[in-house]
């Protein structure tokens, strides 16, 4: 019998996103199969899923504002492999569950039969789509950099120009001496004025840099 998992990211961590999706190990992490996550009275976002008992799963949250962020409530963290980035880490009980600073989850029962009127269901929220930018178009970075900076959860001009120098350096750090060569001072600089699509400033900010710098 499969369990009933609720899936909450508290508000000081939604800030002002309006929704987005729970992708993890039991949809692939498929942005196309990710389950949408409903907006409460409070400002957090959740959704409830049916997992395995017994079964463990790492997952993330993908909010409609671009940014990936994880559940401080999760029972643990696991690095990704091969990207500068933790997992949160859910272990499905066997028994029903309820941990305050922890997903909730609860065991699925039969629903009792109501002798009224069904309401009509309600229509699937449609899944936030995140378009991949083209961030070769930014001074500095060249196709296998955009790449890597994908794998590590940066696909937007808007997430690029929220990552700091010191983290981007990192990313570039742990890809090998291939990658960290590059100085990623300007990356964030240049994003901002591509993600407010201002290419005239960006192109006379690039006639002034030198790979990046």
């Amino acid at each position: 019998m499969s369990t009933q998992v609720t899936f909450l990211l508290p508000n000081y961590i939604v800030q002002h996103a309006t929704g987005g999706l729970l992708l993890g190990d039991f949809n692939n992490w498929n942005a196309e199969l990710g389950f949408p996550l409903e907006l409460t009275e409070d400002g957090s976002l959740q959704t409830t899923i049916s997992l395995q008992p017994g079964q463990t799963y790492q997952y993330r949250y993908l909010l409609n504002d671009g940014r990936w962020e994880n559940d401080d409530r999760a029972h643990s963290y696991s690095a990704a492999e091969g990207m500068f980035i933790e997992n949160c880490v859910i272990h499905v009980t066997e028994q029903a569950e309820t941990v305050t600073d922890t997903p909730v989850i609860k065991k699925a029962t039969p629903k009792k039969a109501v002798a009224k009127k069904a309401a009509p269901a309600k229509k699937a929220t449609p899944a936030p789509s995140v378009e991949k930018a083209d961030l070769t178009k930014i001074e500095g970075i060249g196709k296998q950099i955009a790449t890597l900076l994908n794998k590590n959860g940066i696909l937007t001009y808007s997430q690029l120009s929220k990552a700091s120098a010191k983290k981007l350096k990192e990313i570039l750090d742990a890809a090998g001496p291939k990658f960290n060569v590059h100085v990623p001072a300007s990356w964030p600089k240049q994003a901002k004025l591509a993600a407010a699509a201002k290419w005239e400033e960006l192109e006379t900010l690039q006639k002034e840099l030198k790979g990046g710098k």
